[in-house]
C-alpha cells in the first residue's frame, strides 16, 4: 500500500486527491494522511505565488512525512487582469524521483466579489459575504456557487490532480 500525504486539512482537497489517485491508478491501494501547512500566504495574488505556495505545501509535507510515497500540494489563487480577476489553482505532486504539476481551468470573478477582495478580504470570505454562505471554501466554493454546483470545488481540483499525475502514470517518458 502506498502512502499519500496531502498538504492540507481541507476536506475538499483531501477528497479530490483521493478521487484523482484512484482514477489514474485503479489497481493500486493507497493510504492517505494530511498535514496542515501554515507557512503559505492566505491569499496568493498571482499564478507564480500560487504555484510557489503549492510547492511550499509539498515540501513541508515531505519534511514531516519523509517515508511517504507521494506528497500533494494544492493551492488556489487569484490574479488581476486589468479590471478583471481570474481564479485558478495549482497542483504539485512529488514522489522521491518525480514531480508532476498542473493548473486548473480559470474563470473570472464577479465584480461584487472583487470589491471585497480589493478591500482586503480573502476570496472565500468575499464569496461568503456576496452569496450569504458560511465557510464555502470547504464545500462547493466559489466555482460551485457560480456554476450551481455543476462544477464544485472537488470536481474542479480532481481533473487537475489527474493531470499532475501524468508523469507518474507515464514513467517511460521524460517530463
Amino acid at each position: 500500500m502506498k502512502k499519500v500525504i496531502i498538504a492540507s486539512k481541507n476536506p475538499v482537497k483531501m477528497k479530490a486527491t483521493k478521487i484523482g489517485f484512484e482514477k489514474i491508478f485503479p489497481n493500486e491501494e493507497f493510504e492517505y494522511d494530511s498535514i496542515a501547512t501554515p507557512d503559505v500566504s492566505e491569499q496568493p495574488v498571482s499564478s507564480k505565488e500560487t504555484m510557489n505556495n503549492a510547492l511550499s505545501r509539498v515540501n513541508s509535507a515531505e519534511e514531516s512525512f519523509q517515508n511517504a510515497d507521494y506528497w500533494v500540494g494544492i493551492d488556489g489563487g487569484i490574479e488581476r487582469m486589468g479590471q478583471e480577476m481570474e481564479l485558478f489553482a495549482w497542483i504539485i505532486i512529488k514522489s522521491k524521483d518525480l514531480v508532476g504539476k498542473s493548473k486548473t481551468g480559470t474563470f473570472f470573478l464577479p465584480k461584487e466579489v472583487i470589491k471585497y477582495i480589493d478591500d482586503g478580504k480573502e476570496l472565500g470570505e468575499a464569496t461568503d459575504i456576496v452569496f450569504k454562505q458560511n465557510n464555502s471554501k470547504q464545500n462547493s466554493a466559489t466555482v460551485g456557487i457560480l456554476t450551481n454546483d455543476i462544477i464544485d470545488r472537488t470536481k474542479y481540483y480532481t481533473e487537475a490532480i489527474i493531470l499532475a499525475l501524468i508523469p507518474f502514470k507515464n514513467k517511460n517518458l521524460k517530463f
